[in-house]
């Protein structure tokens, strides 16, 4: 069987470097076999892929894509505290946070992004519990945030 970063390649994507924190925080902590991950901004080579809100400036199809983009990130940030994701036992929950217009109401389809690519990397390990919530604004307006939570040996 493959290892996720395998998995990850098959897809013609990658683990990227750690996002660095834009305030007072770390990019993930551990306590006993569970890492929580800081929310991950949709952040691809140091900048925000896109920023805006989605149903106006940004399309639903884009907001998916930095959903993918943000479980990336997550993924960078539990790389960085267990060394490998053959460490990930189980994706527990994840929390898509998604800058919206009061009317748009496609929230669960937009945090799709980020499910469907843990789903693909992690296989059963991947399914796991979600919130997808509209949001007014988020940092640095990005469009979309994550937040992830998983299992580790």
């Amino acid at each position: 069987m493959s290892t996720p970063e395998g998995r990850l390649e098959e897809l013609g994507l990658s683990v990227p470097e750690v996002v660095k924190p834009v305030a007072a925080y770390v990019p993930a902590v551990r306590t006993g076999n569970h890492i929580y991950t800081a929310g991950q901004l949709p952040m691809r080579d140091g900048k925000l892929m896109l920023t805006g809100k989605v149903g106006s400036e940004v399309s639903a199809e884009e907001a998916f894509d930095c959903a993918q983009q943000c479980a990336l990130n997550g993924l960078a940030a539990v790389t960085s505290v267990v060394g490998d994701l053959s460490r990930v036992v189980r994706v527990v929950k994840l929390v898509v946070f998604v800058a919206s217009t009061a009317d748009f109401t496609g929230q669960p389809g937009v945090a799709n992004g980020a499910s469907e690519l843990v789903g693909k990397v992690f296989g059963d390990a991947g399914q796991h519990a979600r919130s997808a919530v509209g949001v007014a604004v988020l940092p640095l307006d990005a469009p979309v945030e994550v937040e992830m939570v998983v299992e580790v040996s």
